[in-house]
C-alpha cells in the first residue's frame, strides 16, 4: 500500500479554521489550538444566546406593558388573566407594540378588558 501524506488536507483545514477566526485577538486568530478552542467557545455562546434572546424580549415586552398599565391603574397580571377570560388572544409582543406605538387603541383595549 503506497504511503499518505497528509500535508495538503491538514493545511486546508487549519487556513479554514483560521479563516473563520478572523477579527479575533492574540493567538485566537493566528495558533490553529487556540483558534479551535476560541471557535468552540464562540458556537456554545451563540446556541446559549440564541434562546436567552427570545427570553430577554419576552421580558422586555412584560416591563412596557407593565408600565403602561400601571399609569392606567391595573396590574400587568390582572390585564393578563382578564385578557384570557375574555379570550382575547393578543401575545405580548403585538400588546407592546399596541402599547407604544397607539396608546389610544391599547386604552380602548384595557377599557374593554375592565367592562
Amino acid at each position: 500500500m503506497a504511503r499518505v501524506k497528509r500535508g495538503k488536507t491538514t493545511r486546508k483545514r487549519h487556513k479554514k479554521l483560521l479563516k473563520a477566526t478572523k477579527g479575533y485577538r492574540g493567538l485566537r486568530r493566528s495558533s490553529v489550538k487556540k483558534a479551535r478552542e476560541a471557535l468552540l467557545k464562540a458556537g456554545a455562546y451563540a446556541y446559549r444566546d440564541r434562546k436567552a434572546r427570545k427570553r430577554e424580549f419576552r421580558r422586555l415586552w412584560n416591563i412596557r406593558i407593565n408600565a403602561i398599565l400601571r399609569e392606567n391603574g391595573i396590574s400587568y397580571s390582572k390585564f393578563i388573566y382578564s385578557l384570557k377570560k375574555k379570550n382575547i388572544q393578543l401575545n405580548r409582543k403585538v400588546l407592546s407594540e399596541l402599547a407604544i406605538n397607539f396608546p389610544d387603541v391599547f386604552k380602548k383595549l384595557i377599557k374593554e378588558v375592565n367592562a
